[in-house]
């Protein structure tokens, strides 16, 4: 029988590599005994019978899976040499090559998950480099499914775009969300009773579209065709330029996701 596989976490007291630790052990593909956590200040509370440790080189040295979960303003920094092991960055705008090049390793997958890895909920794009063995790359899989869903892309520039699609998470919904809820109190709503409004409307979306792999331009489409409130209230956002907001909005985070991994 092989022996177990080590996985070290750097960043793992961050919310994103807390989170990913906790998915991991809930979907029982590791056990705290064969974790290895880094951090930068005092050792929390979570996750006790891992091996915390202050040296992230010690950290790489001691497991044969790395996952990188640092802010990417901090990458410059981390000098860890990981040759031979299989890294997997959740940093956004760091490149392939930046990671094989800064870490010595072949062996790299690049991935964005988002917030809702907290609640098992996140979208996870990731791409892998040609080293990275077909089994590793089923075990990448299941560790991203682990934290919700997860789908293998085919180029970096796809990764660049999910980065500001997806990566961003529960923040375009809580825009919208913020926007519906200032509206309502300005018409006399009180905002306790707005937010349970605005809360359920978005979480039961979300339910049904889970549940019944709705289409979400079917669902437009359907109550345009109605043509009841709901139909004027769409038709006067796009006539305000709601289309056209959304998607400069995607389009600078595509861009911003590019310039984060150039040198400064």
């Amino acid at each position: 029988m092989s022996r177990p596989l080590k996985i070290g976490v750097i960043g793992a007291n961050g919310w994103l590599g807390g989170a990913i630790v906790q998915a991991l052990l809930d979907a029982g593909l590791t056990s705290p005994e064969h974790l290895v956590l880094s951090l930068r200040s005092r050792e929390p509370a979570r996750f006790p019978t891992a091996r915390w440790t202050r040296d992230n080189q010690d950290l790489a040295d001691s497991v044969d899976l790395i996952i990188v979960s640092v802010r990417p303003a901090d990458w410059p920094a981390l000098n860890v040499k990981a040759a031979g092991k299989l890294i997997i960055s959740v940093m956004a705008g760091i490149r392939l090559e930046q990671l094989i090049s800064g870490l010595g390793s072949e062996r790299a997958v690049r991935s964005l998950p988002n917030a809702a890895a907290e609640v098992r909920a996140s979208f996870t794009p990731w791409i892998a480099s040609p080293a990275v063995s077909a089994e590793e790359r089923r075990l990448v899989g299941r560790i991203f499914e682990a934290c919700g869903r997860s789908a293998e892309l085919g180029s970096e520039r796809e990764l660049d775009y999910l980065t500001g699609l997806a990566g961003s998470g529960p923040a375009f919904p809580a825009l919208l969300a913020t926007a519906m809820m200032r509206h309502a109190t300005t018409h006399g709503i009180e905002a306790a009773v707005a937010r349970q409004a605005v809360t359920a409307l978005l979480v039961g979306t979300g339910r049904l579209f889970e549940k019944n792999g709705d289409d979400p331009e079917s669902t437009v489409e359907v109550f345009l065709d109605y043509r009841g409130t709901t139909a004027a209230a769409i038709e006067a956002m796009r006539a305000s330029g709601f289309d056209q907001a959304v998607g400069a909005g995607l389009a600078a985070a595509f861009q911003k996701s590019i310039s984060m991994g150039l040198p400064a």
